[in-house]
């Protein structure tokens, strides 16, 4: 049997105001934290992949950023750190803070950080995670977004990435 998996429940100025479980978080969609990390290599390319169709959020949708919910009691950094090693097998990153982000879908509702990380090493999926993933040049993304059904989170992220590079 699957642990329960507690989450942090934050107001809409990224306060701790309560904890659920991540089912309920995601049944009721309860305001709660999440990372994004876009992982990039010396060459300035993105990795990109596909979400496997068992995902309970957004199945088989794809996404340029890694993902995921931070438990309950972890910090933004940490639950990062575990998202990038867990789904793409990127281990001790050198994660490189670039904002945070209210993204306020109607299947997510979560103050989310997005960070940014450099990584040559191997890329390992996670397999009940990942079906499919590559490089891909930066600059080719929004282009890209546009011919792949996009996670929406993520591509609300993206968006504020851009804004946040410009």
């Amino acid at each position: 049997m699957a642990k329960a998996e507690w989450v942090d429940l934050v107001d809409r100025d990224n306060q701790v105001i309560g904890r659920a479980l991540r089912s309920e978080v995601r049944q009721k969609n309860l305001l709660h934290r999440g990372i994004a990390v876009l992982v990039r290599n010396s060459q300035g390319q993105v990795y990109v992949h596909q979400r496997t169709a068992s995902k309970d959020l957004f199945p088989a949708l794809y996404d340029m950023f890694v993902g995921g919910v931070v438990g309950e009691g972890e910090d933004y950094l940490e639950a990062a750190r575990r998202e990038a090693e867990e789904e793409l097998g990127v281990k001790n990153p050198e994660l490189e803070f670039l904002f945070d982000h209210l993204y306020e879908g109607d299947k997510n509702f979560s103050w989310v950080r997005c960070y940014r990380v450099t990584w040559d090493g191997p890329v390992r999926h996670q397999p009940e995670e990942v079906q499919w993933g590559d490089w891909m040049d930066e600059d080719r993304l929004p282009q890209w977004t546009a011919e792949v059904p996009i996670v929406p989170d993520g591509l609300d992220v993206f968006r504020a990435y851009l804004a946040w590079k410009s």
